[in-house]
């Protein structure tokens, strides 16, 4: 028998879902693999050797739960682990349930600490996902410290510098895992899309992990450079106040990202880990402004890019002409593409399915799985 391997999936962003298909995408057809999530849309296709269990939301109540129990404190060693929701034991229930009967290999959770809290107190060996932020709480630390492995889906370039130790000793880097397939030319994507081929083309990306950009300081800054034309694609929230001139253009969310970065000659995004992997590939002049994320995630991610040289960094939209002009100047200035480049890896997703069937191989092949007894009525 093939041991199964489980896979948690949390259903903010679309980032998790899409790093999981890459591994899955890239494992063994003989390896079995459970999803576990909140929303099946994020899986428009699963290879033959995969399917997806669709479990109650972890973050969000449905109406049925316990008021009375609203208030009492979290613990230190969790994160969210509210008391009297139904829907909280049920999606449990199913994940414990799984483990009895699949007797898995291991369970990778992208991300929860009280998933893979979970899978330790059951006996099943976890991998846990790595991002970045101020994750040195008791229950990250709990986290990490119960994981076979840890996987850090960017480059090792990108590593927080309080990560060493023994915990650097047992991260796996992937950089550009998860990120779309590669990049068309800039010509090319530019006649797909009817853009000039002349024309300054900045574009504005939002992910959908959160609530995206506002409009009026994407305005302020189109105004501020008139000569190119602004193009805004993700969440954009428009503010009555905004006015917008002519240079600025809003695509929402479109299937094409990837030929809008490839079009682009500059590129103004929030440091989202797809975004981060999609930019960084196409080597593209890149201001990046990190929305609020727990934990900070977002602004510690944008640290490390501007330590290592592959981004211009703001706390927030520049509010004046005049800070357009200097982010746009220093963003421009700054760019060394092959620093950016040298952040992805080759094949990110072949390589970490590779290290994941070595610790399969290195914990379970002297312990084959045990021939179960048929229990006599």
């Amino acid at each position: 028998m093939t041991r199964p391997i489980g896979y948690f999936v949390h259903h903010q962003g679309r980032g998790h879902a899409e790093r999981c298909l890459s591994i899955i995408n890239a494992l063994p057809s003989s390896r079995p693999v459970t999803i576990f999530c909140a929303r099946d849309d994020l899986f428009p296709a699963l290879p033959a050797h995969a399917e997806l269990i669709r479990i109650p939301s972890l973050f969000e109540g449905d109406g049925h739960e316990n008021e009375a129990l609203a208030d009492i404190p979290t613990p230190r060693t969790v994160h969210c682990a509210p008391l009297g929701w139904p829907g909280i034991r049920k999606a449990m229930g199913q994940i414990v349930a799984w483990f009895v009967e699949a007797d898995p290999a291991l369970m990778i959770c992208d991300v929860s600490t009280e998933i893979a809290q979970l899978s330790r107190l059951c006996s099943v060996p976890h991998i846990k996902i790595l991002q970045h932020g101020d994750r040195d709480d008791e229950g990250h630390q709990a986290a990490y410290d119960g994981a076979i492995g840890v996987l850090a889906p960017f480059s090792g370039k990108l590593a927080q510098p309080e990560w060493c130790g023994a915990l650097r000793k047992r991260i796996f880097f992937a950089g550009g895992l998860g990120k779309a397939d590669s990049l068309p030319e800039r010509e090319v994507a530019r006649r797909r899309l009817g853009l000039d081929d002349t024309r300054e083309i900045i574009l504005v990306m939002a992910g959908g992990g959160g609530t995206g950009f506002t409009a009026a300081p994407i305005a302020v800054g189109a105004r501020t450079r008139p000569e190119a034309l602004w193009i805004t694609i993700g969440p954009m929230a428009r503010d009555w106040h905004a006015t917008e001139p002519g240079n600025l253009v809003h695509h929402g969310w479109v299937e094409q990202a990837a030929d809008y970065i490839a079009a682009a000659d500059c590129i103004i995004a929030s440091t989202g880990n797809t975004t981060c992997q999609q930019i960084l590939a196409a080597g593209k002049p890149w201001l990046a402004v990190p929305e609020w994320r727990y934990f900070d995630e977002q602004h510690r991610k944008a640290e490390c890019l501007a330590a290592a040289g592959m981004a211009t960094i703001r706390p927030h939209l520049p509010s004046s002409a005049q800070a357009w002009s200097r982010a746009l100047t220093e963003t421009y200035s700054h760019h060394a593409p092959e620093t950016q480049r040298a952040a992805i890896d080759d094949q990110p997703a072949e390589r970490t399915a590779l290290w994941i069937e070595g610790l399969i191989a290195r914990f379970w092949n002297d312990h084959p799985t045990p021939v179960r007894e048929t229990l006599l009525p």
